[in-house]
C-alpha cells in the first residue's frame, strides 16, 4: 500500500505572483521561509492580488543566490536582496492585508518603478520583518499562532489525487498552480486532506484547522493571466459546497519542534496522530 508523502513543496516569497517548487525548505514560526513575506500594495497600502489584477500572474519569482529574481515579460530581471536583520534600511509603514494592518518595511522606489512599469499601476512593494508579527484567526488558532501576508493561514495542503478526481469534473487541464498550496501530498486517496486533523511530517506538528474556500483567483490561467472558464468553481460548487463557498484543500497550523532542524523534503511521510471527521457538504 502506498505510503502517504509529500509530492510537491511550493512557497509563493511575493504575495499573489508565481510559486517557487522547492525540494526542501525550512519551516519558521509563521511558515514555509520566504513565503509571503513580501507583498505588493496600492497607494493606500491596501494589498493588491489576481483577484483585481490578473496581470499578476505573470510574473515569476525564484530564490536566487543574493535574494529573489523576478521576471515578467518584455521587463529587464529585477533582483530584490534578501532581508539582512542585522542592517535596517528600509521605512516601516503600515500596511492592509484583508482585515488586519501590519507594520511592513518598505524596500526602495526603483523596485516599485519596475512593478508600476508593468502592472501600469501605482504600487509599492513591502517586506514583512521579523518582528512583525500578524496573528491567525484566534477562532482556529488558540495558541496564538502567526502567518505573514497569506490570507490567513501558515500553510495551505492539498492531494495530488483531489486535483485528479477534480479534472474528472471538468472540461479544462486545472494545474496544481492554480490551487496555490505549499504542501502537495501523494499516496492517498481524494480528499484525504480533509481528515488530516493532527499530523506528523518531519518531526513536526501540523494541524489541518480549516478547509480552504476558493476564490476567482483559481479561474485564471496561470501561464495566461486569462479567465476563459467559470472552472473549478463550478464543478466545486456541485459536490464541495459549505455556508456558500466553495472548498479545496486544508489550511494548516505547525508548532515547531525543539531540537531538530524543522526541514522539510520532497518523499517525507505523512504520520497521522489523531484524524479530524469527514467534512460534510451542503
Amino acid at each position: 500500500m502506498a505510503t502517504t508523502h509529500i509530492s510537491q513543496l511550493w512557497i509563493y516569497p511575493i504575495k499573489s505572483l508565481g510559486g517557487v517548487l522547492l525540494e526542501s525548505t525550512q519551516v519558521e514560526q509563521r511558515g514555509l521561509q520566504y513565503d509571503r513575506r513580501w507583498m505588493l500594495v496600492d497607494k493606500d497600502n491596501h494589498f493588491l492580488s489576481q483577484r483585481k489584477i490578473t496581470k499578476m500572474a505573470l510574473i515569476s519569482v525564484e530564490l536566487s543566490e543574493f535574494g529573489l529574481s523576478v521576471r515578467a515579460p518584455d521587463m529587464p530581471v529585477l533582483i530584490i536582496p534578501y532581508p539582512d536583520p542585522q542592517i535596517e534600511l528600509y521605512d516601516n509603514i503600515d500596511v492592509t492585508c484583508w482585515d488586519d494592518t501590519i507594520t511592513a518595511q518598505h524596500i526602495n522606489g526603483s523596485i516599485d518603478n519596475w512593478f508600476g512599469e508593468f502592472l501600469d499601476l501605482d504600487c509599492q512593494l513591502v517586506y514583512m520583518p521579523d518582528n512583525s508579527e500578524r496573528l491567525v484567526d484566534p477562532e482556529f488558532a488558540p495558541n496564538k499562532e502567526i502567518t505573514s501576508f497569506s490570507d490567513g493561514f501558515p500553510s495551505l495542503i492539498i492531494s495530488e489525487a483531489s486535483l485528479e478526481d477534480l479534472n474528472s469534473r471538468v472540461t479544462i487541464n486545472l494545474t496544481m498552480q492554480r490551487f496555490r498550496p505549499n504542501i502537495v501530498l501523494s499516496g492517498c486517496d481524494a480528499y484525504a486532506e480533509d481528515q488530516l486533523g493532527h499530523f506528523k511530517m518531519a518531526h513536526i506538528d501540523f494541524y489541518a484547522v480549516k478547509p480552504c474556500s476558493r476564490c476567482v483567483i483559481t479561474t485564471i490561467d496561470p501561464l495566461t493571466a486569462k479567465k476563459e472558464s467559470p472552472e473549478p468553481l463550478q464543478a466545486l460548487s456541485l459536490f464541495r459546497k459549505k455556508n456558500n463557498k466553495v472548498m479545496f484543500g486544508q489550511n494548516v497550523l505547525h508548532q515547531l519542534t525543539l531540537g531538530h532542524k524543522n526541514i522539510l523534503s520532497i518523499g517525507d511521510t505523512v504520520e497521522i496522530i489523531k484524524a479530524s471527521p469527514a467534512l460534510i457538504f451542503d
